[in-house]
């Protein structure tokens, strides 16, 4: 059947602070736009242009909180101002991805789409566009749901995994169920098991069979959003917006829809994803030295040190010695020093004491 590529769209989000990656990453400039991978770009660009290879820009969509919108200008000044989907609020995915469906089907009633983060990392760009084609054409023609289950490479505990039907023959997979983050025996089984697949939270869909997900399985969101639709890509959309939008329940479309929906599938793939969710998960993709450090700064020196990240202004000498398994990221107004081991404390360290304007 021709697919007419004209109804496909993207949707990025862009809304989140970053908090794991405290200090870098701040309430007034978040994770997403920063070079966090010291390569020039920030991750929102870097996942704006991975996408321009197959969707125009007047196609492409940010979705973010109301207080980024200039800082999406300035990272993405192709899109259309009236692209950038703005919240008044975080309320977590759910009320994200329904507001931007809604958004969707009033500017392109055939309108199919993906929506995704703004700050994964992707290494196999080829592969990663061809599976994203492959399910918006079958969403296109099915009113399915479907993901992107990345192949797992180790029993990761860190992750939330997509269960799928045991048979192996078909290109997308009927997914069974939706696993939260399981201790490390329960991510061995599953590795051995053959049929889990980390849950990459990509997802693509026709703004019409979304909607009407969100219709049978979390009618809060939905008649919430859909109290006056004709405001949608109008003028008195943004005012609708800050009105309605904040009683939205804060939850996630795992909880709000995929748990609970019967037609999603998955699409099996190996593309060099991270989610980039933490220093650790930084110093996993990036490339490291023979002592398993990696170093972010041209002026850094490492002296009888081992399995460590460093972030350092470039333009500073920084001398370390005997350190071995520790996070070091020296911003111009906060230097943090933490064991790799214990980074999960850093959201917590950070709202104990990122106060004073270092939020």
């Amino acid at each position: 059947m021709q697919n007419d590529l004209s109804h496909y769209y993207v949707a990025i989000m862009a809304g989140g602070v970053g908090s794991r990656f405290w200090p870098a990453s701040r309430d007034q400039k978040p994770k997403q736009f920063l070079d966090i991978l010291g390569v020039g770009k920030s991750l929102i660009r870097l996942t704006f242009e991975r996408f321009l290879s197959i969707i125009p820009a007047e196609r492409i969509l940010v979705v973010t909180h109301k207080n980024y919108k200039s800082l999406t200008q300035e990272h993405l000044p192709e899109i259309p101002e009236q692209n950038i989907i703005t919240e008044p609020s975080r309320n977590n995915t759910g009320p994200c991805v329904a507001y931007t469906a809604f958004r969707l089907q009033a500017m392109d009633p055939k309108a199919v789409f993906v929506i995704a983060p703004s700050d994964h990392v992707i290494l196999k760009e080829d592969e990663f566009l061809e599976h994203i084609k492959e399910a918006l054409d079958y969403a296109a023609h099915n009113e399915a749901i479907v993901t992107l289950g990345i192949q797992p490479s180790r029993p990761d505990t860190g992750y939330g995994y997509i269960e799928t039907s045991e048979d192996s023959r078909q290109i997308l997979k009927r997914v069974s169920s939706f696993r939260e983050k399981p201790d490390l025996a329960t991510a061995e089984e599953y590795l051995r098991s053959g049929n889990y697949y980390w849950n990459a939270g990509i997802f693509i869909w026709s703004a019409m069979t979304i909607l009407q997900n969100f219709k049978k399985d979390s009618p809060d969101i939905y008649s919430i959003l859909a109290t006056d639709v004709s405001k949608y890509n109008t003028s008195g959309e943004q005012d609708y917006i800050d009105s309605v939008y904040p009683t939205t329940p804060s939850i996630s479309v795992d909880y709000a829809i995929l748990e609970k929906a019967r037609n999603v599938f998955t699409i099996p793939v190996d593309i060099g994803w991270s989610d980039l969710g933490t220093w650790n998960s930084l110093h996993a993709y990036i490339d490291k030295d023979s002592d398993d450090t990696v170093l972010i700064g041209e002026n850094t020196i490492m002296i009888d040190s081992k399995n460590c990240l460093v972030k350092t202004d470039p333009d500073k000498l920084v001398i370390i010695k005997d350190l071995d398994g520790f996070i070091v990221v020296d911003e111009e107004d906060v230097l943090l020093i933490y064991p790799k081991n214990k980074e999960q404390e850093i959201k917590q360290i950070r709202s104990t004491y990122g106060k004073g304007g270092y939020l």
